[in-house]
């Protein structure tokens, strides 16, 4: 059974970027399969500011060369939009999470990709989302 197309959230790029043994199992076998990695520019944006909080020259070097071999999913309009009705109805029922969280779902839902996250407890409370955990064993 082939792996679907999948996004990967923060938390799984930074199991990825710290050697987690089954996150990088799973990143072999779907490279194996798609050739590239994808993320969002707010995954992006994320790994990036704690890095530069950390002044972590040498991480930051090892991540820019990570995304420049695999595919960064820009934020566009559209995205926002779609982000922006998440939002709404995240609030409506009272179960708001992060906007970067929406925003990374939003890219998702939009390019009909996969989450890869360990953050289960959250993404699952967006409807149309299907969410994979690279974290499980």
């Amino acid at each position: 059974m082939t792996t679907p197309q999948t996004i990967l959230d923060t938390d799984i790029l930074s199991a990825i970027m710290r050697q987690h043994p089954v996150a990088v199992r799973r990143a072999r076998a779907y490279l194996a399969t798609y050739g590239q990695l994808t993320l969002s520019l707010m995954s992006r944006y994320e790994i990036l500011r704690g890095l530069h909080a950390k002044r972590a020259e040498s991480q930051l070097a090892r991540f820019d060369r990570f995304c420049a071999a695999n595919r960064v999913l820009p934020l566009g309009d559209e995205i926002v939009v779609r982000a922006a009705h998440v939002y709404g109805d995240l609030h409506q029922r009272g179960a708001l999470i992060s906007d970067a969280d929406i925003l990374i779902a939003a890219s998702a839902l939009m390019h009909e990709l996969v989450l890869a996250s360990n953050n289960e407890q959250h993404f699952q409370r967006i409807p149309g989302l299907t969410l994979d955990n690279w974290l499980a064993t």
